[in-house]
């Protein structure tokens, strides 16, 4: 806590925009394809919105208590108890974002090697995506993450944001390229998902639905949620910032969440007005393998996800160190083990999960109210004193509401959910 921030506010923005900017983008065209675009940029902007407000909330508590670390606000407002729930709660977080970066690296990186090298990805031992991730994390991911501070990796968040933007741009493209991809055999109909299938959406036609509620919803809704979710990076980006103050972090907050609603939005557009209510899951499997253009953007998006690993991988690591051991000194071996198992854990997790749905949506569920409603207002009401802002004040008010509704957000994602895998209405998204 004692440490001087260096980190400018440029490279915080990029930090703290990074940690914004995960895989959630490649689902969001799927979500839209069930929410309707209307709806979707509705509830899309709702959530930027109170994602901002709950940022404000820590960073007030933060300011009260003169304390930079999300478990340490848990321990103010509830003891050793509290410290515990957060840091499993961001544990849990993390782990499920660092899981579904790799699991894209499993799926699309064996694609992209065996169309340069014009081999089946099934065929040849090296080719595995299982293989490949162990390889990526040792080579590329391990070395990042055992950086000492967050700082350091504004750069490389800067180049996973280049590479985001080309994603963004080449979806545009294509849609003008395209037009309407259904049925077209360049497209639509080269997607691993039965032909059969495309015939099962809500609407076969090249026709924008602009507000739809279906049972997918239960998936769409946490997928959104899970794309704005930066909590536990907020705090680490704050204690590292040059001159830090409330008004400055918030101003990074801001300027990093509205870049990404702008390209949250577009990119579920322009991908949504490409393939309508036929969209995956997972929306670069639409595309033509053999497209130069979309083997540079899985290219584009590899990196990208690749680099926001380390920047997702610190605040499981301080987490761990505040709960495991309070008040120790930097060590560089326990830098370095911590990091080491993180990474075994994950890649063990990858291997055995077998859809980027399921970790999307059960994460989604439940971490993502926990660290964007249910913890920052709990915090404001346990650590503002009454002195400051009595109970019944309008502020203490709002973060009561603000509660109430992640609290409900979570009961119905996965009543929904359970009543999906329940009736076996899943995989209606061919995953």
């Amino acid at each position: 806590m004692q440490f001087e921030g260096k980190t400018s506010f440029g490279m915080s923005v990029f930090n703290l925009s990074n940690a914004i900017m995960g895989s959630g983008i490649l689902g969001l065209a799927y979500a839209m394809a069930h929410t309707g675009v209307i709806f979707f940029l509705a509830l899309l902007l709702c959530i930027a919105l109170l994602s901002s407000y709950s940022i404000h909330l820590l960073l007030t508590c933060a300011g009260i208590v003169g304390i930079r670390a999300y478990e340490q606000l848990g321990q103010r407002a509830f003891g050793p108890a509290g410290k515990v729930v957060v840091a499993a709660v961001i544990c849990l977080h993390n782990v499920g974002a660092m899981s579904s970066y790799l699991f894209i690296i499993k799926s699309e990186l064996p694609l992209v090697i065996g169309t340069f090298l014009y081999m089946d990805p099934e065929g040849d031992w090296f080719l595995k995506g299982n293989l490949l991730i162990i390889i990526v994390s040792v080579l590329i991911i391990l070395p990042l993450a055992l950086m000492k501070h967050l700082g350091y990796l504004g750069y490389t968040s800067g180049l996973s944001l280049t590479c985001m933007l080309f994603f963004l741009v080449s979806v545009i493209y294509k849609k003008f390229q395209l037009g309407c991809a259904i049925g077209r055999n360049e497209t639509a109909m080269e997607s691993e998902a039965p032909v059969g299938l495309h015939n099962q959406g809500l609407n076969s036609s090249c026709e924008a639905q602009m507000f739809t509620v279906d049972s997918q919803m239960s998936y769409t809704v946490p997928i959104m949620a899970f794309a704005f979710v930066c909590h536990p990076e907020v705090l680490p980006i704050y204690t590292e910032l040059c001159r830090p103050s409330k008004l400055r972090m918030q101003a990074v907050a801001n300027v990093s969440i509205g870049a990404m609603f702008c390209m949250y939005g577009l990119t579920a557009t322009f991908g949504y007005l490409t393939f309508y209510s036929n969209v995956e899951a997972e929306m670069l499997h639409m595309y033509s393998q053999k497209d130069p253009l979309i083997l540079c953007v899985r290219l584009a998006v590899l990196l990208a996800v690749t680099l926001t690993v380390p920047v997702v991988l610190f605040p499981i690591r301080r987490a761990l160190q505040q709960l495991l051991f309070p008040g120790k000194a930097f060590s560089w071996p326990r830098h370095v083990a911590i990091a080491l198992i993180l990474l075994v854990l994950v890649n063990v997790l990858v291997i055995c999960v077998p859809t980027i749905q399921d970790i999307f949506g059960v994460i989604g569920s439940t971490s993502a109210p926990s660290l964007i409603f249910i913890l920052p207002s709990i915090f404001y009401l346990r650590i503002v004193p009454s002195e400051v802002e009595p109970f019944l004040s309008w502020p203490k008010i709002q973060a009561l509401c603000f509660g109430v509704l992640g609290v409900l957000f979570m009961a119905v994602s996965l009543g929904f959910m359970f009543a999906n895998w329940a009736t076996g209405q899943s995989r209606l998204s061919g995953h």
